[in-house]
């Protein structure tokens, strides 16, 4: 089975370390944003949808253990993977309390880091369902599988990804700079026209020979996944 891609929020300000974590988990099929202060972690993890934050504990700005709070006190229920040197146990237990999911002593191995992320996806989810389902699309996030139909379609990693976007904003209207942004992350470059090619590859597969296409141009705006071929 086939691991779900994920949006990652790496916040670490330690470069060797922020680089070697962010390749890997690009290597892995992964979207990355990476930070390298408390403060721009709080904003991130915020104001933006991720699936995992990894966390340093010892920033500069605001420290992990400032921020844990102040991200659940702001409703943030993403889970919340610390990483850090600090292996004493009081260190362990003040990080968990303050609202960590789980915690990572550094150094560590990569394979480790990701099976414990993924370890945090398989809890039960506290903001969204694994099963998606729009006209007769249906999506399992946790074993990866779509279906038109009743017909399975073969998607890549990113293909999944960008329609998992539009199926869980089912009738919104999203704009080329959210979904470049959720799905390829902030190096995504507003001016290129990645969005709208794998846009194409997508109705390739999801609309092909079915007699309502679900994936809908709003000129000038967006993209919209929507049942309604009458949606404006």
């Amino acid at each position: 089975m086939k691991a779900r891609a994920m949006r990652l929020l790496l916040v670490e300000d330690e470069e060797g370390i922020g680089k070697f974590i962010c390749q890997g988990l690009r290597e892995a099929g992964h979207t990355v944003d990476w930070v390298q202060d408390g403060d721009k972690g709080l904003d991130h993890a915020a104001n933006l949808d991720y699936d995992i934050v990894v966390l340093d504990l010892m920033l500069p700005q605001m420290d992990g253990l400032q921020l844990l709070p102040r991200l659940r006190d702001y409703g943030v229920k993403t889970p919340i993977l610390v990483l850090t040197a600090r292996d004493a146990v009081e260190d362990r237990v003040r990080g968990l309390n303050a609202g960590a999911d789980d915690y990572l002593v550094k150094p560590f191995d990569f394979s480790e880091l990701l099976a414990r992320i993924h370890a945090l996806l398989r809890r039960p989810p506290l903001q969204t369902t694994n099963l998606l389902k729009v006209g007769d699309l249906e999506m399992d996030t946790l074993r990866h599988v779509v279906r038109r139909d009743g017909r399975v379609l073969d998607l890549s990693q990113r293909e999944f990804m960008l329609l998992e976007y539009l199926m869980r904003n089912a009738g919104h209207v999203l704009t080329r700079t959210q979904i470049g942004e959720r799905v390829w992350g902030f190096d995504f470059y507003n001016e290129s026209n990645v969005v709208d090619v794998y846009i194409g590859y997508l109705r390739r597969k999801v609309d092909k020979n079915a007699s309502i296409p679900l994936i809908q141009t709003v000129r000038g705006v967006g993209y919209r996944l929507s049942a309604d071929e009458n949606a404006d």
